[in-house]
Parts: C-alpha cells; sequence; structure tokens
C-alpha cells in the first residue's frame, strides 16, 4: 500500500510539473504573439503614415512644381526643381527628386501611325546605340514591337517568334505601357535594358516629342544629330551651366547646336522648355518606408497626371 501511494504521488508530482510546463509554454506563447501583433500594428500603421506622406509629397511637388514654372518660357538644370528637396521631423522623413522626361528620347515616337519607322527618332537611337555599344537590329525589333502589322523588319520580328519562347507572348503592336517593357523586345537583355534606361522615355508633350537641350544628358544631346559630336556636347553643357538657353535665337551661342535646330529635318525637335516630369517621394516613419513616382504634364491648369506607381 505504502509502495502503492508513493507511485501514485511520484505520478501526481510529475503530472504537475507537465502541466505546469504546459502552462508557462501557453503564457509564453500568448505574450510573444500580443508582441507580435502589437508590432504588427505598429508596423501598420508606420506603412499608413508612411504612404499617405510619400502620396502627399508627390501631389504636392507637382503643385509646387506648377506654380515656380507659371511664368518661365524655358526649364533646365539649374532651376529650384532640379534640387532634390528633402524634410525631417518627428514624425519621418520625406525626400523628393524631380527629374525631367522632355529631355529623353521618346521610344514610342519611332514607330509612325501608319506604321512607319520615324526618320528622326530612328537616326537618333541609332546614333545613341553605336556611343553604348548596342548592335543596330535591336531598333528593328523595338519597330517591330510597336508597328501593328506582322512584317518583320530588317532585324526585327514579329509575334511568331515571340510565340516560340517559353512562356510564349506576342508583340505588343502598339506604344509600350511601361519602359520596363521593353526588356520583352528581342536583343534587348537586362545589359541593354540598363544602358538605354537613363536616356528614353514613353512620354511625349508634343506631336514631334521635341527634347529639351536645356536638360538632355550628353549622350541624347550626341544622338540627335552627327553634328552635335562628344565634344560639341560638352560646350553645350558648359554654355547651359553658365546661362540656360532661354531663347531659341540663344542657341547660336552654340554654332553646331543653332545649325542642327534649324535643319528642315529638325524643326520643332529641339525645345528649350520641357512640360513632363518625373517626381519621385520617399516617404520614412520608423522602419516603414512608401515610394510614390509619378509623371506629369504641365501645360498650364492642373498638373496631368500620366503615370502613377507606389511601392
Amino acid at each position: 500500500m505504502t509502495g502503492r501511494l508513493k507511485s501514485e504521488s511520484g505520478f501526481a508530482l510529475i503530472l504537475t510539473l507537465v502541466v505546469t510546463a504546459l502552462m508557462v509554454a501557453v503564457v509564453v506563447e500568448m505574450i510573444h504573439q500580443v508582441y507580435v501583433d502589437t508590432s504588427l500594428s505598429r508596423g501598420f500603421r508606420d506603412g499608413q503614415q508612411a504612404s499617405i506622406l510619400a502620396e502627399s509629397g508627390a501631389t504636392g511637388g507637382a503643385k509646387l512644381l506648377q506654380m515656380s514654372l507659371l511664368n518661365q518660357k524655358y526649364t533646365s538644370l539649374s532651376d529650384q526643381w532640379a534640387t532634390p528637396f528633402k524634410i525631417d521631423d518627428e514624425v519621418g522623413s520625406l525626400e523628393i527628386t524631380i527629374n525631367e522626361e522632355s529631355g529623353k528620347i521618346n521610344i514610342n515616337s519611332l514607330v509612325q501611325e501608319k506604321g512607319e519607322n520615324e526618320p528622326f527618332t530612328m537616326a537618333a537611337l541609332k546614333r545613341l546605340g553605336t556611343r553604348l555599344k548596342i548592335q543596330e537590329d535591336v531598333w528593328g525589333a523595338v519597330a517591330d514591337w510597336l508597328d501593328s502589322n506582322d512584317l518583320p523588319q530588317s532585324g526585327g520580328v514579329e509575334s511568331p517568334y515571340y510565340q516560340t519562347l517559353k512562356p510564349p507572348y506576342n508583340a505588343r503592336n502598339g506604344k509600350l505601357m511601361t519602359l520596363t517593357e521593353l526588356s520583352l523586345v528581342k536583343g534587348v537583355t537586362p545589359e541593354i535594358f540598363g544602358k538605354l534606361r537613363p536616356y528614353l522615355t514613353i512620354f511625349s508633350d508634343t506631336p514631334n516629342s521635341s527634347i529639351n537641350i536645356n536638360t538632355a544628358s550628353e549622350e541624347v544631346l550626341t544622338a540627335l544629330d552627327e553634328r552635335i559630336t562628344p565634344s560639341v556636347a560638352k560646350r553645350i553643357d558648359e554654355e547651359r551651366r553658365i546661362q540656360p538657353f532661354k531663347l531659341q535665337g540663344e542657341l547660336s551661342r552654340v554654332p553646331e547646336l543653332y545649325a542642327v535646330a534649324n535643319d528642315s529635318r529638325n524643326i520643332g525637335r529641339i525645345a528649350i522648355v520641357g512640360t513632363l516630369f518625373r517626381l519621385t517621394s520617399v516617404a520614412r516613419v520608423k522602419e516603414s518606408v512608401r515610394t510614390v513616382e509619378m509623371v506629369v504634364r504641365l501645360t498650364g491648369g492642373t498638373p496631368q497626371i500620366l503615370s502613377w506607381q507606389e511601392y
């Protein structure tokens, strides 16, 4: 009997210890879950605040940009908008960067409405490609991606080629919806796309897709015409740093540029003002970061939003 009592007592003690251990584990798990839920709640709240802050920065930046350029007949890299703007307070930080899309080559203007290649854009892309060491066949493939017919150009391909890929897909046969879509075109490798990205846009502010001399990079400048050599492009950059080109007549400060702008083949292609701007608003609230990137057109009145992306 005594042995039995001892056995039951020992079993009860072990059972008590097991139950206690389980209770402790449950309590620890509950405490951990509460901590996780609280952290998630705070993270969600911080993310929401960062998102609202980023959106406010983008829309506010567009309005301030419009007001600053209201009575200005030119845009340049020496303008106040071209300098990144950053503010910090007890809630978080906000940084707004503005770049002009009008200083880039509009890839969507490569093909005209009737499906024919647009000579100025094709020549500019070929010169840009030569400088960046990109094979000329790429532009035929890009043109085939954009045009509405199924007739391959020299170096180009149409949907039957893309259907052989895994996964298969069709050529757009229309304008690019995003610049990243260019990476779907035959021959546009990640390396080539990385080279091209800084100099191309899918947006246009005029029927002829004019390029703003005041904001175009040296690579884009040399792509405009064979008379604008790298040394001429550097002179243009030096001139606009000293004083932006505020009137078309001031292009005569660089004779080669003036000649190109007044060439009958280039009428309407060379501008001194842009209306397309990409605003990037980055908001940080504690550990949460939200970015809003949008492209706007400024042509008087309310800025027209052409593209909006939040991530």
